[in-house]
Order: C-alpha cells, then structure tokens, then sequence
C-alpha cells in the first residue's frame, strides 16, 4: 500500500476510531520500539563504562557549569572557554548534571570538575545523560514518524538501523552539539509538516503545533546556527508545498519562528547581548559543498549494512513508481542534502543531521517493497541487512 493510500485510508475513519489512535497506547508495536531503544541505552552505557574523562569532557562541563552558576572571571568573555559563538546547548547539557549534583551535594560553587570526580559518584556518566537522552528521543521521533508514514514495518526497520548505527551510540557518548542539532532538526522538519497539513483544518488546532515548532527552532539554534537556518528553509520549502490555500500565513509564520528561535538563543547566552552578538559576527552560518564526509560514512566498515540498505532503497526507489511519493521523497531529499554539506567556519557533522532522514527513507521504501509479490524473499534479505548491521555495530562498540 503506497503512502497515499495509507494518507487516504487515515482520513476516512470515522471520527471515533480517529480520536482513539491520538490516545497513548503501549501495545505490542510500542513495547518492540521500546526494547529496540533498551538496547541503544545498554550500548550507550557500555561505551560509556570503558571511557576515560578528557580534556574535552572537562571544557564542557567547566563552561557548562560556568553558564549555570556564574559569570565567567574574564573580563569582556561569557565563559573561561571565550565567547562561544556556536552551541551553547551541549555545554548548557554537559554542565547541568553536575551542577544539580553539586547543589544536592552541598558543595561550594567553586568545587571544579577535576575535584567533583572524586566526591561525586558517576561525574562521568552524568555529563553523558543529557546527550545519551537525546540519541533516545531522537529515535522516538523516528519510531513516531515513520510508523505513522509507513505502518509498523516501516518503523521497524528504521529504528532497528538506527539503534545499531555506531554513529548514533559514539554521538550520544560524549558531549557534543551535533546529536542535539540531529535531533531538533528532525523534529523541525517533521512537525513543520504537521503544521502544514493542521493549517488545512480549524485554526484552534494550530497553535499548539506552532508553539512545538518555534520551540524546535530555538533548541536547534541553541545547538548549531547553521541547522536552525536550514530548518528554516526546508520549512518554509516543505510548507509551501503543503500547505495549499494557505501559503499567505507562510511569511508571518515565519517572522514569529525567527523572533522565537532567537529569542531562546538570546536566553542560552545569558541574555548577556556581548556573548549573542558573537553569534552575528561570526562565520558560524557560513555553509557549503562537499562529497567528503557522505564518502567517509559510507566506505566505514562498521556501516556496511546502513550503506546496503541506501543502496538498495535508493535502486527500489527508483525502480519502483509506488515508492515514489511525498513520504518518501521528503526524507530522500533531505538527507542527500545533508550529506553533501560542510560548515567551514565552525567545526560540525552536518552528515550525522542526515543519517535520521535517510534511515526513515530506507524503512519507508523497504516497507512498500514488503507490500508487494516479492514480500517473501525481500524479508529474507531485509531480515539480513539489520542482523549484518546489528553484528557489526556490536563488534564495533570497543572502537568507539
């Protein structure tokens, strides 16, 4: 059944049976989903046990804790670290742990990182939480999204590659704004459409989701500048094209997602207007083009499966006229946006960005291949793919 029909099928229940699927359930395809995300918690714990505290572990947590508790001691700089004029979110998340912990300790706010480890039990796993929740609620969204698109075969199959993809379990082991930015950028563009098809209906059923999607804006650009730009763009592209009849609310639409977005920047920095300006006057939004990175992920041994699987969805899909609609083709372009981008002026991973996108995209074509005559044998080689990636990404965890 092609994702139109799905679309289709959806819009005539009855209003009844329409209401009773909006209620939380947690029936056998949730308790599934939930187990596939156990499985990426153990890992990330696991890596996390085997791990060191680094210089870089305690920069994060210092200038975290700085924005929590206190001004930096430097004249003229928001943290020790200087002026960050990119991703205030990871250090916000690293440092705030440590800082409750800290306070339920009763130490003193000049107790360092260095002298924390010692008196507080599991400083290492706590600068990790933040992160390690993210990477679970970032698969959440996918389970969400692509079950709803493609039926539970679909969501399968996306969660599993993404809860064994050692990209993901590196990404949610140390703290980092890029799994952050991967998170709010897929709950951007994915709620973004969600507005676009509510607009269709009362407008009472707007403002929720409005609200939702100015919140993603501003935890995105607390994260990267530059995805909170290209959140913004794909918005405004993806809306345009969904939103038909009402595109004249686009453009103050998006003036009120701009003013939030920056609005929560402002507060990430303190409202401290020296430290935000550096977001203005650096080359933090700065953006282009390259095959590097795409080709790094791919030619990695220990993605061999996740790289099978594109190809194989990007041939079917191309092969196939009933893979080729709008829940499909959405993520598609995203992720091979994504995966040919470079941020010159700021160190980032637009790559990890995509790698959601283009897992959605496998489960959604893997799903309509499964509807089809060749449902039997296709399982067999589906069944092969996620258990090679599986194996791989389990042998790979004492690399990461």
């Amino acid at each position: 059944m092609s994702g139109t029909l799905r679309s289709e099928r959806h819009e005539k229940m009855p209003p009844s049976t329409a209401h009773s699927i909006r209620k939380f359930r947690f029936n056998r395809p949730q308790q599934i989903a939930a187990v596939l995300l156990l499985m990426l918690l153990a890992q990330c714990l696991w890596v996390v046990k085997h791990q060191t505290l680094s210089e870089s572990d305690y920069e994060f947590a210092r200038c975290g804790r700085e924005m929590w508790e206190k001004p930096s001691p430097l004249a003229g700089y928001f943290t020790s670290c200087g002026n960050i004029h990119d991703g205030t979110l990871a250090y916000r998340a690293a440092g705030l742990p440590l800082t409750i912990q800290r306070i339920l300790a009763g130490q003193a706010s000049s107790t360092s990182t260095w002298e924390m480890r010692h008196e507080v039990s599991y400083v290492k796993l706590l600068m990790r939480l933040p992160f390690i929740f993210a990477g679970l609620a970032l698969g959440a969204c996918i389970w969400w999204v692509t079950r709803r698109l493609y039926g539970n075969t679909g969501g399968y199959i996306a969660l599993s590659l993404y809860c064994f993809a050692p990209p993901i379990v590196r990404a949610c082991t140390y703290p980092n704004n890029e799994i952050l930015a991967a998170f709010g950028l897929f709950a951007v563009v994915y709620t973004a459409i969600g507005v676009a098809h509510a607009m269709q209906g009362p407008k009472k059923k707007w403002r929720p989701r409005i609200v939702l999607l100015t919140l993603a804006f501003g935890f995105t650009a607390a994260a990267h500048v530059s995805a909170f730009l290209l959140g913004l763009i794909l918005t405004i592209a993806f809306m345009a094209y969904v939103a038909e009849g009402r595109r004249a609310y686009l453009p103050t639409l998006a003036i009120v997602w701009v003013l939030g977005a920056l609005f929560l920047l402002f507060a990430s920095y303190a409202f401290r207007p020296d430290a935000f300006s550096y977001v203005f006057r650096s080359e933090s939004a700065k953006m282009w083009f390259s095959l590097g990175q795409a080709g790094a992920l791919f030619a990695s041994l220990i993605n061999s499966g996740i790289t099978i699987a594109a190809a194989g969805a990007l041939g079917l899909y191309l092969a196939f006229r009933r893979s080729r609609y709008f829940g499909n083709t959405t993520p598609l372009l995203v992720a091979a946006f994504l995966l040919l981008l470079v941020t010159p002026g700021v160190q980032s991973e637009p790559w990890l960005w995509a790698l959601p996108f283009l897992l959605a995209f496998i489960g959604g074509v893997f799903a309509d291949v499964l509807e089809t005559r060749y449902r039997k044998p296709f399982l067999w080689v589906t069944g092969a793919i996620v258990l090679a990636q599986v194996s791989l990404c389990v042998a790979g965890l004492p690399l990461l």
